[in-house]
C-alpha cells in the first residue's frame, strides 16, 4: 500500500528535522559502549589491527579509520552504520573543549609542555637542526613501569624529524 501524499509529505518534513549524528556523538557512544561491554582499549586495538595508542586516539575522534578498521570497531562496540561511517572521515584534530585543559591528567601534559617545551625545542634543535618533530609520522607507546615507591607511567614518543626548508 502506497502512503498518501499527506503522509509522505509529513514523513519528509519530519525527516528533514532529524538532527544528524556528529563525531562528538560517536565519541560519546563509543565511551558508553566500551564501558557497558567491558571492553579495554587494548582489545579494541587488537580488533582494529593497530596499537592501543593509535586506536584509542581514533575512537576518541583524533584519527581517521579505514573502512575495515571502522567496521571492526563498530561491530565490537555495536555502533550504528552512521557512526561507523563517521569514523572513516577526516577528523577535526586537537579538539579539546577548552584552550587550557581542565582535566587534571590532560592538564599535566599541558604543564609538562609549559615547563619543558623550551627544553624539548633546544635539545631537538641542537641534535637535529632547525625543524620539528612530526605528529603525523608518529608513534607512541604507553606502559606501566613498576617502581617500589609507586608505579610510574612510561610514555615513549617517536616522531619523524622534519627539517625546515629554504626557498
Amino acid at each position: 500500500m502506497k502512503p498518501s501524499n499527506i503522509t509522505e509529505a509529513a514523513y519528509l518534513a519530519a525527516a528533514s528535522y532529524a538532527k544528524p549524528i556528529t563525531r562528538t556523538d560517536v565519541t560519546e557512544m563509543i565511551v558508553m559502549a566500551r564501558i557497558k561491554r567491558g571492553l579495554s582499549w587494548a582489545k579494541l586495538a587488537r580488533a582494529v589491527g593497530e596499537s592501543k595508542e593509535w586506536t584509542t586516539a581514533a575512537l576518541l575522534g583524533q584519527m581517521q579509520m579505514t573502512k575495515q578498521q571502522a567496521t571492526a570497531a563498530g561491530k565490537l562496540l555495536g555502533l550504528p552504520a552512521d557512526a561507523v561511517l563517521l569514523l572513516q572521515q577526516v577528523p577535526y584534530k586537537g579538539s579539546l573543549p577548552t584552550a587550557v585543559p581542565t582535566d587534571p591528567l590532560i592538564y599535566r601534559f599541558y604543564e609538562l609542555v609549559n615547563v619543558y617545551g623550551t627544553t624539548f625545542k633546544e635539545l631537538i634543535h641542537e641534535e637535529f637542526g632547525d625543524g620539528i618533530m612530526s605528529a603525523i609520522d608518529f608513534k607512541m607507546d604507553l606502559t606501566r613501569e613498576p617502581d617500589p615507591k609507586g608505579d610510574r607511567v612510561k610514555i615513549v614518543m617517536s616522531g619523524k624529524y622534519l627539517q625546515y626548508k629554504t626557498y
